[in-house]
């Protein structure tokens, strides 16, 4: 419909103005229910959302014990409701094009967002999956890659090492996730294995029995464990064999000490026994095919 604003008068405005203040009050009218349905949904929505998030709240922390991915799945699962309630509420005012327009503009950007930042997304599903199935705990002391050392901080992008150097070294969940992880502190003890050669003038039986004794009763074994020994080769100058001490703790400093402790009574006891740890051996040899002997050698002391 066109309109002549050059000839129109005072009557004719209020007339039109008059027109469409009706039009939309009669249009208003029969949205009247829907917009207080609406209005209920959106209500009733809320209140549903709260109450699926505390509960979603008690639910999370039976199976994890992170609170930054506890309030994100809590977070998450609010969000989702109160979209649905919105979206509800929308359809109801017969608004299905704007939520079409809304969804297709989410997809989008989610897709945009994910191709963008794809190593961060990494990081963060790694890091929610290191959270469930918790492969480690702040305090063990682990090894990932070429790092070891006790875990100060997990979180949804990266794990916090300190080594036992002092640095603080931060690996992103990516690498956590898809390599090894060595923990030493989920058996709750570690295993010091000495490599130690005694000569080959010993006997073999009572090197085996000095040492046992030497190291059975030393502080911060575990007893639960049994030491072993095993002869393992016939070295250049020495019979060589493996030493196995449990520690009852995973402590570093504790597995360090009852190494060093270790040391100290099996050399003082090899002393007292007069069993030899021996020094390298080389052979010189020249007598062999096409040479002297020693003796047949003649040293030149004149200076030149």
């Amino acid at each position: 419909m066109q309109i002549d604003l050059k000839n129109m008068n005072i009557t004719d405005a209020y007339n039109l103005i008059s027109q469409k203040l009706t039009s939309w009050l009669h249009e208003l009218i029969k949205l009247l229910p829907n917009i207080i349905l609406a209005a209920v949904i959106l209500a009733v929505g809320f209140f549903i959302a709260r109450w699926i998030r505390n509960l979603a709240a008690k639910l999370i922390k039976r199976f994890s014990q992170n609170t930054s991915l506890n309030n994100l799945f809590v977070s998450i699962v609010y969000l989702t409701f109160i979209g649905i309630t919105i979206f509800t509420a929308l359809t109801v005012l017969k608004l299905d094009k704007a939520v079409t327009t809304i969804l297709a503009g989410a997809g989008i950007i989610g897709l945009a967002l994910a191709f963008a930042f794809q190593d961060i997304a990494a990081n963060f599903i790694s890091g929610i999956f290191i959270s469930f199935r918790r492969p480690l705990h702040i305090g063990d002391i682990v090894k990932i890659n070429d790092y070891m050392g006790k875990v100060e901080d997990i979180n949804l992008r990266d794990t916090v090492l300190r080594t036992f150097q002092g640095q603080m070294v931060i690996i992103p969940n990516k690498d956590v996730f898809q390599n090894p992880i060595e923990n030493y502190s989920l058996l709750g003890k570690r295993r010091i294995d000495m490599s130690i050669g005694v000569s080959y003038g010993d006997d073999l039986e009572k090197v085996r029995k000095v040492t046992l004794a030497a190291v059975k009763g030393l502080p911060g074994i575990c007893e639960d464990e049994e030491i072993t020994l095993f002869y393992q080769e016939f070295g250049d100058s020495s019979i060589n064999f493996l030493l196995r001490i449990w520690v009852s703790t995973a402590e570093q400093a504790a597995f360090l000490n009852v190494g060093s402790e270790a040391i100290i009574s099996i050399k003082k006891a090899y002393d007292e026994n007069d069993i030899v740890i021996p020094f390298p051996i080389r052979t010189l040899d020249f007598g062999i095919k096409g040479g002297a002997t020693l003796s047949e050698m003649t040293v030149n002391t004149t200076n030149s």
